[in-house]
């Protein structure tokens, strides 16, 4: 009896992988707690963790409005990317001429300043919702591109010469061989995208809005109000990590056997 007691009250398997992890941040914020409390530290200066729950349950229907402009940002912004990155590294790697032709345009694109092409991109197209898309666009879109490209480009090369021999076509080894071998890469180049995604719209929105955590912010730093400050940067973490656990949802139900096989190794 006690036996199946035992295993019914059981702890999930995900709370017993990351105990090490929430017991550091429980043990950081206590430290954090009764530093700020015994030193008296200004909130302005450094609020303790309760000030910052404090001003986060005060501010949350604020910060929820701001909230829903950065969601529409990021979403579209990622969403747009994705579809454009893996446009691209398909294109790439059935037109192998085209490769040779974008492919350096693609690198020189991620060597100019993200400070430096937002303010073009408000000058031109104002301060709507628009500029901040294309801002995630071309951020996110490079990790998607390069993860895909790659895995397309390492796909084993006996099976794809075995169905070459065989008469195949360019897009039957495309479809067969080398994109169900780059999923795995695909997927990790989308993480990156994800952990992105949400700082890249907040950047944005310093640069000129009039909705979104960024500005709330940005508004919060200005007035001297640092438990807000860290209120949003709670809000903007969690939101970060919503978009990620989709990708890692996604990850295990479109490809159950690489998450096995992660497990097990």
């Amino acid at each position: 009896m006690l036996k199946n007691n035992s295993r019914r009250f059981r702890p999930p398997a995900v709370l017993l992988r990351y105990a090490p992890a929430l017991f550091f941040l429980v043990v950081l914020l206590a430290v954090w707690q009764l530093t700020v409390n015994y030193f008296s530290i200004p909130r302005w200066l450094l609020p303790s963790p309760s000030q910052i729950g404090k001003a986060l349950w005060n501010t949350k229907d604020m910060i929820w409005g701001h909230t829903k402009a950065t969601i529409i940002e990021t979403t579209l912004g990622l969403g747009l990317a994705v579809a454009l990155g893996m446009t691209v590294s398909t294109l790439m790697t059935l037109f192998p001429l085209s490769r040779r032709v974008f492919y350096p345009f693609l690198i020189i694109s991620q060597t100019i300043p993200l400070i430096a092409v937002a303010p073009l991109l408000l000058l031109w197209l104002g301060y709507g919702v628009l500029p901040k898309i294309l801002i995630v666009v071309l951020v996110c879109f490079f990790p998607v591109a390069i993860s895909l490209l790659e895995g397309l480009e390492l796909s084993d090369l006996d099976l794809l010469h075995l169905l070459q021999s065989m008469g195949a076509s360019k897009w039957q080894v495309f479809s067969l061989i080398r994109w169900p071998h780059a999923m795995p890469a695909l997927f990790s180049g989308l993480k990156i995208a994800a952990a992105y995604s949400v700082m890249t719209a907040v950047i944005s929105e310093w640069l000129g809005a009039s909705q979104g955590l960024g500005v709330y912010l940005l508004r919060s730093s200005n007035n001297f109000l640092t438990d807000r400050v860290f209120a949003a940067i709670i809000a903007i973490t969690a939101l970060s990590f919503f978009y990620y656990a989709i990708i890692i949802i996604l990850t295990r139900l479109l490809l159950p056997w690489y998450s096995r096989y992660r497990r097990t190794s």
